[in-house]
């Protein structure tokens, strides 16, 4: 991301005069809201897109001050994130209970029997919108998309992903339905989990997001094939897309925060007017580019009418494969 001295100036002064009316806003509610700790469930094991998300808003919380009491991250990992949002959602009518939001977070309860659903919680914001690289073992002999087509048509392949019927299974379904070849899905509930299993030759490939492979990547220990996005992030240049090969699937992965249900209006509007503050920062913009996101902000209730939209898309191309009913 680019910015010039003149754009980061005038945004330094948008964050002095956000945080100036919001800090009012803050001592307005001081007696009300917030004044107990926050618990933050984290819906997937560490080192995830999501686990990574979560600690940078966190991070970011402790280091401008903007709450003001501790705040208690937790990897409630299980069932798609199923059993982090689940307890969550036990949480009803809580202030204190908070979220950050994925892909499986809409199609987990489209395939599984879940009390919940993505418009029950308390929306805050969408925050930010990811795809997925496609990749092998920087040791394998695949040393392109075209001979993993190839290599899938000869005999059919193992796809890693975190999650069972959610983006990362969605992603790989709709660009071999495209390109002409099947592969097994193999799901798994981390990020560390899965790249284990590549990196040991366990699976033939996986999916990840580039800011959480970059490392690898740039290592030399796992070889980027194919991006899903509409162009390729700096860290993966030289990838092709797949729009690039004939295959555009436009699918992407929503990345938002969310309270308990009938969360109280006014720790709503807090968070909302708090989340202002956090994408205003400069670690939000290094955390943007790092992780090679767009940047997609929505807030309060238009979040949770996007949340309906998307849950909806997603039941379509799920239904059209085959992968629920």
């Amino acid at each position: 991301m680019t910015t010039t001295f003149t754009q980061t100036w005038l945004r330094a002064g948008a964050l002095a005069a956000s945080m100036t009316l919001a800090f009012g806003a803050t001592h307005a509610l001081a007696d009300d809201y917030p004044n107990e700790d926050l618990d933050w469930t984290i819906a997937f094991g560490p080192g995830g897109g999501n686990d990574i998300m979560a600690r940078t808003i966190i991070d970011i919380l402790n280091k401008y001050d903007l709450y003001p009491n501790d705040i208690s991250a937790e990897n409630r990992a299980g069932g798609s994130g199923a059993v982090g949002w689940g307890y969550l959602y036990s949480k009803s009518g809580s202030a204190y209970d908070i979220s950050t939001t994925s892909g499986s977070f809409v199609t987990t309860p489209l395939q599984a029997d879940t009390p919940w659903q993505p418009e029950d919680f308390t929306p805050v914001a969408l925050l930010a919108t990811d795809d997925l690289a496609l990749v092998v073992n920087g040791g394998s002999e695949v040393q392109n998309i075209e001979e993993l087509i190839a290599k899938a048509k000869a005999g059919p392949i193992t796809i890693a992903g975190t999650g069972t019927v959610n983006v990362d299974f969605i992603v790989p379904t709709l660009f071999a339905e495209k390109a002409g070849f099947e592969f097994e899905y193999v799901s798994f509930n981390s990020m560390a989990d899965q790249t284990t299993a590549l990196l040991s030759n366990s699976v033939d490939a996986m999916v990840g997001n580039p800011g959480e492979i970059i490392g690898l990547v740039e290592s030399g220990d796992l070889r980027p094939l194919v991006y899903s996005g509409v162009a390729t992030p700096s860290a993966l240049e030289g990838t092709p897309t797949m729009g690039d090969l004939g295959y555009d699937i436009g699918v992407s992965m929503p990345r938002g925060l969310i309270l308990a249900p009938d969360a109280p209006a006014e720790a709503q509007q807090w968070w909302i007017e708090t989340m202002q503050q956090v994408v205003a920062t400069p670690e939000w913009d290094a955390y943007i580019e790092k992780n090679q996101l767009t940047e997609n902000v929505i807030y309060g209730e238009d979040f949770r009418t996007f949340l309906a939209t998307t849950k909806e898309g997603f039941g379509e191309v799920l239904r059209s494969v085959g992968a629920i009913e």
